[in-house]
């Protein structure tokens, strides 16, 4: 199997995971959404980053050594950054509901973390065959989502869900689009983290494995912004005496939600190295758009559509069908790439 085709098989694996990983939380009905996040957050963001780091980088502690400081506190800075994001998802769904944040997330992060590390790192490529492909799967990626996007605020109105806003649209669109560019910082620290990855390597860390020295800062400084609102919010809903009622089944889910989550994140990785150099620039749109087809799918299949009606379905579908050609695009322009 060469790079590139095991490369998005990695990435196929790594959207469904991402797009499944919230499906435990259906079942901690005895916990408040803050009690099962913050339990994510502690698994997923300090448990499970520093446990693959270590066991999976050999003289870790000299790796960050020999890492100049900018490139460590950049990576902890996409870490908080993307963190402050997941903060700023909440309050945007709060604001305008779920379809439409969704869509501008995904629309605002593919963008961003497929052009900007295309700007900085091979800017002469830009106008070439292959920038050229991922400017079109790019393309493609925001009108998919988008027409996903119309198809769940069709869906939401046809089932009556409550999505009146509380707050002002205004500010939930700009925390969307906020949320977006923060949500892209993942793919930064990895794609700016790369001093970081070669020096792993040259400590002994096989080239698919070195990747893993960049999630441990990067996922330790996006673990702050998660708990503080976490904390926030058991103590504003007086939620925290909710813990003991969810007994150790609670945690598991939680635990499950992780591995599922960081999961998505370590295939995302050897995906992106697989690639090569253009890793996290072709890697990027294709990990969101395969959580976007996986998500719908999973949506269908567990009867979030049903009685909705042909017309939002049919959106839903002729969406899902962009995406699904975005990938083949992308993965079609991998062939440029040097």
């Amino acid at each position: 199997m060469n790079s590139a085709l095991s490369g998005l098989t990695l990435l196929i694996a790594a959207g469904v995971m991402n797009a499944s990983f919230t499906l435990p939380m259906k079942f901690t009905r005895r916990w408040a959404w803050e009690n099962t996040w913050l339990a994510w957050t502690v698994f997923a963001l300090l448990v499970l980053p520093p446990i693959v780091a270590c066991t999976t980088i050999p003289h870790l502690g000299q790796a960050y050594s020999a890492t100049p400081a900018a490139i460590l506190g950049a990576v902890a800075g996409f870490g908080f950054g993307w963190g402050i994001a997941q903060v700023f998802f909440g309050l945007a769904v709060d604001a305008i509901g779920i379809a439409l944040t969704f869509s501008l997330v995904l629309g605002t992060s593919a963008a961003v973390g497929t052009l900007v590390p295309l700007l900085r790192l091979h800017p002469g490529r830009l106008n070439t065959p292959a920038g050229h492909g991922v400017l079109a799967g790019v393309a493609l990626v925001i009108a998919g989502v988008t027409l996903c996007a119309i198809a769940g605020r069709k869906r939401e109105k046809i089932l009556r869900v409550d999505t009146a806003p509380r707050k002002s649209a205004t500010v939930g669109l700009v925390l969307a689009i906020l949320c977006g560019f923060g949500a892209s910082f993942i793919n930064f620290g990895l794609a700016f983290g790369a001093p970081l990855i070669q020096s792993a390597r040259l400590l002994g860390a096989n080239a698919l494995s070195a990747q893993n020295a960049v999630w441990m800062p990067l996922m330790l400084a996006g673990s702050i912004p998660n708990l503080l609102y976490c904390i926030f919010l058991l103590r504003r809903n007086r939620t925290a005496g909710q813990f003991p009622s969810g007994g150790a089944g609670h945690w598991m889910l939680a635990f499950a939600m992780a591995v599922l989550w960081f999961g998505s994140t370590l295939l995302y990785g050897l995906a992106a190295a697989r690639l090569g150099a253009w890793g996290p620039i072709l890697g990027w749109p294709l990990f969101m758009s395969l959580i976007v087809i996986t998500a719908s799918l999973l949506g269908v299949f567990t009867g979030e559509w049903k009685n909705s009606g042909r017309a939002p379905l049919a959106i839903q579908w002729s969406g899902v069908a962009l995406l699904v050609l975005a990938v083949f695009l992308l993965a079609a322009t991998s062939r440029y790439f040097s």
